[in-house]
């Protein structure tokens, strides 16, 4: 016997299948291409979040003479990175992609990255990046979210909003991260742009040696041992003489 499908009962079934089918992450679903374009345009030089302004403490390091030309700048951020604020960014960033548009669990993880600054500059450099990052990426669309939250929080959950895969967006994070540590220090030491660019070119096998270990990073994982580090941002805040803000 055929059974005849009339228009409320296609409707009845439409309204079924929609209520039983997985639900999507975001509001918008990225291809390949339109990934790469935002990961670029979001972590560029050029987008708004004041990121030339902050040092992350190498200001101070300069004129201490911790850092003073090519190498002693390579072994500083290379610590950085490895087993400093570079490592723990890069986790809160993939813990806060897992998140997605759940709030309070952004939340969660938002008050525990400013918890675990090593001092106020830091804090203050990572919450005013944050804010000026979702305000800038709002054309694109961003998720609820905490109105005080991390850089690297914003930027995992908005990555996250728009499908775009954690690896990628982790490892691109944690390049631009590099870079405008670099950009700083040509400006402070000086180094010739050159330098700086042999800089950035040496610390990729670190860069994507930490973006693999912190896949299978928790939150418990949290922690460092780049002292130096950060003692420097400390110093930074009674610095006499600064032209960053960290």
């Amino acid at each position: 016997m055929k059974t005849i499908l009339t228009p409320e009962k296609a409707a009845a079934a439409t309204t079924v299948e929609a209520a039983s089918a997985p639900p999507q992450r975001g509001n918008r679903q990225s291809t390949a291409a339109q990934a790469l374009l935002r990961l670029m345009a979001w972590l560029s030089p050029a987008f708004p979040t004041g990121a030339f302004a902050y040092s992350h403490g190498l200001e101070w390091a300069v004129q201490s003479g911790d850092i003073s030309d090519e190498t002693s700048l390579h072994a500083w951020l290379g610590e950085t990175i490895t087993h400093g604020t570079g490592r723990n960014d890069t986790i809160l960033l993939r813990h806060a992609h897992r998140a997605g548009d759940n709030t309070a669990m952004l939340t969660d993880i938002a008050n525990l990255a400013r918890a675990t600054a090593s001092c106020r500059e830091r804090q203050s450099e990572s919450l005013d990046q944050g804010r000026a990052f979702m305000l800038a990426a709002a054309p694109w669309g961003i998720p609820p979210a905490p109105q005080r939250i991390p850089y690297p929080v914003a930027v995992g959950a908005v990555a996250a909003h728009h499908a775009i895969p954690e690896h990628a967006t982790a490892s691109a994070f944690l390049q631009a991260f590099t870079s405008n540590l670099i950009s700083a220090a040509v400006r402070l030491v000086p180094l010739g742009q050159t330098a700086g660019l042999r800089v950035l070119a040496a610390l990729e096998v670190a860069i994507l040696k930490v973006a693999s270990e912190t896949k299978a990073a928790t939150l418990d994982d949290l922690g460092g041992c780049a002292f130096r580090s950060d003692l420097a941002a400390m110093r930074h805040e009674t610095q006499y003489t600064r032209l960053f803000r960290s």
